[in-house]
């Protein structure tokens, strides 16, 4: 029980079928009590009639010259909104009127009010009932239910006194408790401090229906807005003005997963183990039901990437509780695809750069989300064959960390690094590579990846044969040897804004070498990459930075390759330099064009901090390269379904002019 100054409020389990009905408002209860006593609004009329008769000659007359009715003795009576709108047309055009000659407001013993306050709020709320007028029985009982209406007073009887100098008409009220305290119950997951608030400034002021509405429905709406299922369902003002709430909260009683046919819509038997399903749900028993959270449910697990279609059925439960049912339709699991790219590092030939794919991919092995993914990638140097699979939650754990294993055989072209040899003979980087790694979410929007990583690399020449030498004779690999091994424990931060290009994005990457044997390289590489853009109308600005640096012996083809698509534009792949450290930093303004096309303007600046002699050989060094430079141009970025695909035509500050051509966001 959580205890405040002026407001006491207690925790107690509610339940209430649903779907959940109105709270009865407070209004509808003084109705149903003015109800009771409706038909004491025939005696007026009756009694005003009778004492007419006696004393004719008091009787004050209507325009019609019929005599008005006075009544002789006190008669109590309530006015009830139901009756006179039940009353028909041509019954309102022959109601009798009665002359009144004074109108007064008083307690229920018929005494002055205590409150002056009080008595001014019944008398604003009269409209008909005027000293001096004539009224019909209808007109006051309006004014009954005006005086009702002020949220005051909890009852009030118009009395009919005949006098001397006419009728007199007393509206005898019974205004309600001051308010002293409160008490709710089932208020589970509303906070103490919000009810506080809310009624906070009527602490010792006399309860105002139409205020407590209003309370209430900032109660209710305060659960509407965060999609919970719960409202207040009753209302009751107790001895010595403690005011006691009664919410209902539809707390989750159960939560299953029916699966449908991806082509009839019928229940059908799933692939996917349902608790797979389940642990991705962050809805769990015993909480109250949010509408926001059951469709962040949704997204999630449409994001696992093995759903066509998800949707989240609240059905009534026992006890006033509610079950959630999951229809889910799920997608083929398997398939074989082909396709076909680009690479960056492939700057001459007659189909440069071209590679050629074909992968299988099974996306739900066991039923249990796992990934298998085997694909082969060839071009006119590149190779790829490549093994994953990835279990995105491992079973057990409830940091939602992710395992993939690896295994890698590829050739990539050297002449990112060491370029074209002087003899037209070129170079290509072998590797074979076999790891694990192990990803989870750290924070909203950031994620951790550490992983373990074996390589065995070298580099091959034009026949297939390992050199450990180039044309300059400057060595190949660090050892030595045909062939660098190393063990790399990784390391990798990330940040992402929405997701998309333009929003915030931050990577920090760092591998260190462990030589477990002599021979195995140490050595330490750091990563890092930001970007930020900014909209002002259709136009996009967009600053990207990025940087790293090694420590240590590091193979040549490892070092840092400045100048291409993805890095200086305006030069071939690895133009600019190759270092030990580097930085590169691009601005972009797009705006959009035509449809899916939009045009862009650009510059790039990248250099190697003068680390270009420090790498083993000096690749930079022996083919002359200026180790910093910059770039200019304009593009065209077209949405397409193999993604955005960018052509460029940029300037160097060599003078040099080229095209570049990329699928996909620079990275």
């Amino acid at each position: 029980m959580l205890r405040n100054d002026d407001v006491r409020i207690i925790s107690s389990s509610i339940k209430i079928p649903l779907p959940p009905k109105p709270p009865t408002s407070c209004f509808e209860t003084l109705r149903s009590q003015i109800l009771q006593t409706g038909n004491s609004i025939a005696q007026l009329i009756d009694s005003i009639r009778v004492r007419s008769k006696l004393n004719p000659r008091s009787a004050p007359l209507t325009d019609d010259k019929k005599p008005l009715k006075r009544a002789s003795s006190p008669i109590l009576c309530s006015a009830s909104l139901a009756l006179a709108e039940s009353t028909s047309p041509e019954s309102r055009q022959n109601e009798e009127r009665v002359l009144i000659s004074e109108v007064l407001v008083r307690d229920k013993d018929g005494e002055e009010l205590e409150r002056k306050d009080l008595e001014f709020e019944a008398l604003q709320a009269l409209k008909a009932c005027r000293p001096n007028s004539a009224l019909t029985v209808r007109e006051v009982q309006e004014d009954v239910h005006r005086i009702i209406n002020s949220g005051y007073f909890c009852s009030c009887m118009p009395v009919a006194v005949d006098t001397r100098d006419g009728i007199r008409l007393v509206f005898q009220v019974e205004a309600n408790q001051e308010f002293q305290g409160l008490v709710c119950e089932g208020a589970n997951v509303l906070p103490a401090k919000f009810l506080e608030d809310s009624f906070r400034d009527g602490f010792g002021k006399i309860i105002n229906i139409r205020r407590l509405d209003e309370a209430i429905s900032s109660i209710n709406g305060w659960y509407m807005e965060r999609g919970l299922f719960a409202m207040v369902s009753a209302v009751e003002i107790l001895s010595g003005g403690v005011l006691r709430l009664q919410v209902s909260e539809a707390e989750v009683n159960n939560i299953s997963i029916r699966f449908l046919d991806r082509k009839t819509g019928e229940p059908t038997i799933g692939k996917t183990k349902p608790e797979t399903i389940l642990r991705q749900v962050t809805t769990k028993k015993g909480q109250v039901y949010s509408m926001l959270q059951g469709k962040r449910d949704v997204e999630t697990v449409l994001t696992m990437g093995i759903m066509e279609d998800v949707s989240i059925i609240p059905q009534p439960a026992d006890t006033g509780k509610v079950d959630l049912v999951m229809n889910v339709v799920e997608r083929p699991s398997g398939g074989f695809s082909a396709g076909g790219g680009i690479s960056s590092g492939i700057t001459s030939g007659p189909l440069s750069g071209l590679i050629g794919s074909f992968a299988y991919s099974h996306r739900n092995v066991f039923g249990r989300n796992q990934k298998l993914n085997i694909s082969l990638e060839r071009g006119q140097i590149d190779s790829i064959f490549r093994i994953n699979y990835t279990d995105p939650w491992i079973q057990g754990d409830d940091k939602r960390t992710s395992r993939t294993i690896m295994v890698q055989n590829s050739r990539t072209p050297g002449t990112i690094v060491h370029g074209n040899q002087p003899d037209n003979s070129s170079l290509t980087i072998s590797r074979v590579t076999a790891g694990v790694e192990f990803s989870r979410p750290v924070r909203p929007k950031w994620s951790g990846t550490a992983g373990l990583i074996f390589q065995h690399a070298g580099v091959r020449d034009d026949k297939g044969e390992p050199i450990i030498k180039d044309f300059y004779s400057s060595p190949l690999t660090a050892s030595g040897n045909t062939h660098d091994d190393m063990l790399l424990a990784k390391f990798e931060t990330v940040y992402t804004g929405s997701g998309d290009h333009g929003s915030p994005m931050f990577v920090f990457n760092m591998e260190q070498g462990i030589p477990l044997l002599p021979e195995w390289l140490s050595f330490n590489r750091t990563n890092v990459r930001a970007r930020k853009g900014v909209d002002i109308g259709p136009v996009r600005f967009l600053v990207s930075l990025s940087g790293g640096h090694v420590v240590g012996n590091f193979s040549p083809y490892e070092a840092f390759a400045i100048g291409g698509t993805n890095s200086v534009r305006g030069y071939e792949e690895g133009a600019v330099g190759s270092g030990r450290s580097y930085v590169v930093g691009s601005g972009e303004i797009s705006f959009p064009m035509l449809g899916p096309v939009e045009g862009v303007i650009f510059s790039d600046y990248g250099t190697d901090l003068g680390s270009g002699p420090t790498v083993p050989g000096d690749p930079a060094g022996a083919r002359q390269k200026p180790g910093s430079g910059y770039g200019y141009g304009f593009g065209i970025r077209v949405d397409s379904p193999l993604g955005p695909l960018r052509l460029e035509y940029a300037f160097n500050d060599a003078q040099a002019k080229r095209f570049h051509f990329g699928v996909g966001h620079r990275n």
